[in-house]
Formats: C-alpha cells, sequence, structure tokens
C-alpha cells in the first residue's frame, strides 16, 4: 500500500513525501523512526488505466490467471491459500483488487462462486455459474479446469477472427488517411502549375482538383460528420432492434460474415458443451448459453429453444429452417437428444467448426492480402495519375 504523508522534521523544517508500507500504522512508525513529526497521512491509490477506463480484465490475462490458479488447485493448495497466491501474483488492477475482496470473503466463510459473484466485470456468469455447480457436486477442480480449457479455447478461436479481419482494417485506415494527405497537402501544390500553363484540364483530373478543394475547405464537416456517426452510434446501441440488425449484418456480411458466423456457432457449441457436460440442468444451460454467446440472433433462438423445452419438445425445434443453424448442428443435437450424450454432439460440433473456423481464417489471411494491396494501389495510384498524367501532357506540348 502507498501512503502520501505530511509533517516536519525534528529541526522544524516542513516535509512531505510518499512511502510504501503494509498499512497505516506501520507506515507512521517507519516515519516516526526517521525522525518526522507527521501531521496527516492518507492512502493514495496508483494510477492504472484498468481503474481510470473501468475496462474488464482482457481474455489472455484472465486465461493465465486461470490457468495457474487450477495447477496450483490440482497441486492440493487450498482455494483461500491458492486465492492468496493469485492475488500477490498477479500484474492487472483490476484482477488483483477482485482477488483481495474474494479472499476476505473466503476468509469470512463465504463460497467461492458468491465472492466471485461480486465481481461481474472479472469473473463472467458462466464462470460463476460452473463455480457453483461445481460446489454443489464436490468437483470444483475438474469444474475449473475445464473452465481453463474452456477459455483458453475461446481466447484462441476469438484470436483467429480478429487476426482475420484486423489486417483489412488496418490498411483500409491507412488507405483512407493517405488519400485526405494527398489531397489536403499534395494535390493543391499543383493546382498553380496547371493554371500557369493554360492547358486544358482533363475532367477526372478536375474532379480530383475539386475534391481536394472541399477536403481542404470543409476537413472539419468530416470531423463532425465523424463525432456525430459515433453519438448516434452509441445511441443507438441501446436499442435491441438495432443490435440485432447490427449482428445479423455481421454474419451475412459477404465474405468475412461466414468467419464471425462460424465462430459464434463455436462459442456456442462449446458453452453449451461444457455446461451440460458438468451436470447443469439443461435450462439452466440454455440459459446462461444465451447471456454469453454474444450473438442477438443466435441468443434469440436459443430463448425459443428454452421455451420448446419447457414446453416438452426438442432443443431443436426452433433451430429447424433458421439460416443461423446449419443443417449439421441440428441434425447432430437431435442424435444427442435420442442417446443422451447431447453434450458429447456439442463437443464434436464445437470441435468441427473450430477447424473450420482456422481454415477459414488462414485461407482469408491469405487471399485478403493481395486484394488490400490492390485496393490501397488503386485508390492511391487514381489520385496520382489525376496530378502526373496531364504533367506530362502539358510538358509534350512545351
Amino acid at each position: 500500500m502507498n501512503f502520501q504523508y505530511s509533517g516536519k522534521r525534528i529541526s522544524g523544517q516542513k516535509t512531505k513525501g510518499k512511502i510504501e508500507a503494509d498499512s497505516k500504522k506501520t507506515a507512521l512508525l517507519q516515519l516516526e523512526k526517521n525522525g518526522l513529526i507527521i501531521f496527516d497521512i492518507d492512502e493514495t491509490k496508483p494510477w492504472n488505466k484498468d481503474i481510470i477506463l473501468n475496462k474488464k480484465v482482457k481474455n489472455k490475462d484472465f486465461v493465465i490467471f486461470l490457468r495457474q490458479y487450477v495447477t496450483l488447485i490440482h497441486a492440493g493448495i487450498s482455494i483461500s491459500d491458492a486465492t492468496k497466491t493469485m492475488m500477490k501474483q498477479t500484474e492487472n488492477y483490476a484482477l488483483r483488487n477482485a482477488l483481495t475482496d474474494i479472499d476476505k470473503q473466503l476468509d469470512q466463510g463465504e463460497a467461492l462462486s458468491k465472492a466471485a459473484e461480486r465481481h461481474p466485470k472479472v469473473f463472467p456468469d458462466l464462470l460463476v455459474n460452473m463455480i457453483h455447480a461445481g460446489e454443489a457436486s464436490g468437483k470444483l477442480d475438474d469444474i475449473l479446469n475445464q473452465m481453463a480449457d474452456y477459455y483458453e479455447k475461446e481466447y484462441r478461436n476469438k484470436q483467429k477472427v480478429v487476426s482475420a479481419l484486423l489486417y483489412p482494417t488496418v490498411v483500409g485506415i491507412i488507405t483512407l488517411f493517405l488519400s485526405i494527405f494527398l489531397l489536403v497537402f499534395i494535390v493543391p501544390q499543383f493546382v498553380s502549375m496547371f493554371n500557369s500553363f493554360g492547358e486544358e484540364i482533363p475532367a477526372y483530373t478536375q474532379f480530383i482538383l475539386s475534391l481536394s478543394d472541399w477536403v481542404g475547405a470543409f476537413w472539419w464537416v468530416l470531423i463532425v460528420f465523424v463525432l456525430l456517426g459515433l453519438v448516434v452510434y452509441k445511441y443507438l446501441l441501446e436499442k435491441e432492434a438495432f443490435v440485432y440488425g447490427i449482428d445479423r449484418f455481421k454474419m451475412k456480411f459477404p465474405f468475412l460474415g461466414v468467419l464471425v458466423h462460424k465462430g459464434v456457432l463455436v462459442r456456442m457449441t462449446q458453452t453449451l458443451s461444457t455446461l451440460l457436460n458438468s451436470s447443469v440442468p439443461i435450462l439452466q444451460s440454455v440459459e446462461i448459453t444465451e447471456k454469453v454467446v454474444g450473438n442477438r440472433v443466435i441468443q434469440k433462438v436459443l430463448m425459443e429453444s428454452r421455451r420448446s423445452l419447457e414446453s416438452g419438445e426438442s432443443i431443436t425445434v426452433p433451430m429447424k429452417g433458421h439460416w443461423a443453424f446449419p443443417a449439421l448442428i441440428i441434425q447432430m443435437m437431435q442424435i444427442g437428444e435420442k442417446t443422451g450424450t447431447l453434450d458429447h454432439m456439442l463437443s464434436k460440433a464445437a470441435e468441427f467448426y473450430e477447424e473450420e473456423v482456422e481454415q477459414l481464417s488462414n485461407r482469408i489471411k491469405t487471399l485478403i492480402e493481395p486484394l488490400m494491396i490492390i485496393i490501397l494501389t488503386v485508390i492511391v495510384g487514381s489520385i496520382i495519375a489525376a496530378v502526373v498524367i496531364p504533367m506530362f501532357s502539358m510538358f509534350e506540348n512545351l
């Protein structure tokens, strides 16, 4: 803990500073031993972006924590001691703060699931429910091990999708800013040259010059438009219909939508399989999956599937004929229901689509890199050609 103090020395000279100690009392004793008379001392919280931005724990940090936590428990260390150990080791402030509170709750006799439930931004609903199931069944270490595997797979799958989409996003942003730079700073330099020659300027070049003038004069309009768009987008995100439409658009988007779609299916099948395999009742499993699937289209169908189960029908009834659910998943789930191996069939479906996501991700990265380079070359090259080609024509006439 860090403390900020103010006081004076024995000589009467005023002083102030900072000191690190286990408690306020310990800090005061240390300062008094150094010959200081303390007027005021308060604990200071270190600046941390996780606190300021109120962010959740990053997936990578959470996966590392969970795997280490499970390893400690499997080694025979108690939950309380494992929590204390991880509390001292983790570098993420939000996670360390949550573990500190959990440690206090455990010392007071609180269950791990109840203690973790107090920190929803750190510990997801899925993990809390699974911990609760593990405590009820006496298989907490096995459940935590399953969840460590689950979040590792989820992290890897998410990275595959992100890496496939990152390249076109970065190249697109570079293309936009490079085009604006050329239009605002480079193209205007040639306007006076074209005017001095008195030659007729080609229509395309004239269009680029007019576009350059507009961007140079009304660049602020673009900024206002972008900011206004962000405000409107944030407002619309609170509307269920809009979010549903965005999720549907992501899955239907040409070429890249297939990757997003299959990534969502992997998350759904993995989550449902993990819950069922841990003896969580099917209705509760579907309800939890609804919350964590991260896509309104799939979420809506799962809600209908839960109602179907409540009325005594098959979980697959609402999925039949729905564009978001391939026939393979429906068939495997139907077989699983009939044979009592739904968790196993969902796990197999998850493995199948996980492999497809990896292959599709590699394929997209291979195809999209040259495509984006071509797009960048065409856009930037068109702006440059609009200026250079008329210059050659003018020099020929001299």
